[in-house]
C-alpha cells in the first residue's frame, strides 16, 4: 500500500498519515513506486503485448461517406462531441479525427462543456 504524507497541521492529512504508520510506502515522487513493483514486476513471466481486436471501429481513419455525416452533423449551433459519436454512428476517434482536422483548417469553433460547432 502507498500514501502521500502531509503535514501534520493538516486535519485533511491525517487519512494518508495514518496509513505510513499503520506501515504503508510514503509516497513522494514517481521511483518511490517504481523501487517498490520493480522486484515484483522481474519475476512476472514476459507476455507477447496483446494487440488490439479486430473490429469496425479499430481504424481512426474515418472513411469518405463516414466523414462527410460527422460534418453534416455540424453547423453553427454549438452540438456536444458525445452526440456527434452517437448521431454520426461513428467511433470516438474517427469523429475526434475528423473535427482535428476541421480545427486546423480553421473551420472549427470549441466551445465549453465538450460543445463544438462550425466556424
Amino acid at each position: 500500500m502507498f500514501a502521500v504524507p502531509g503535514s501534520p497541521l493538516d486535519p485533511r492529512a491525517e487519512g494518508t498519515n495514518g496509513l505510513i504508520k499503520q506501515g504503508a510506502t510514503p509516497v513522494t515522487e514517481t521511483a518511490d513506486i517504481v523501487s517498490v513493483l520493480q522486484p515484483i514486476m522481474a519475476r512476472l513471466p514476459a507476455r507477447e503485448p496483446e494487440r488490439p481486436a479486430e473490429g469496425p471501429f479499430t481504424d481512426a481513419e474515418p472513411a469518405p461517406d463516414r466523414r462527410s455525416r460527422i460534418v453534416a452533423l455540424l453547423g453553427p449551433a454549438p452540438v456536444s462531441i458525445d452526440d456527434l459519436v452517437r448521431l454520426a454512428s461513428s467511433s470516438p476517434a474517427a469523429v475526434r479525427m475528423v473535427l482535428l482536422e476541421l480545427e486546423l483548417a480553421g473551420r472549427l469553433e470549441r466551445h465549453g462543456g465538450g460543445l463544438v460547432s462550425l466556424a
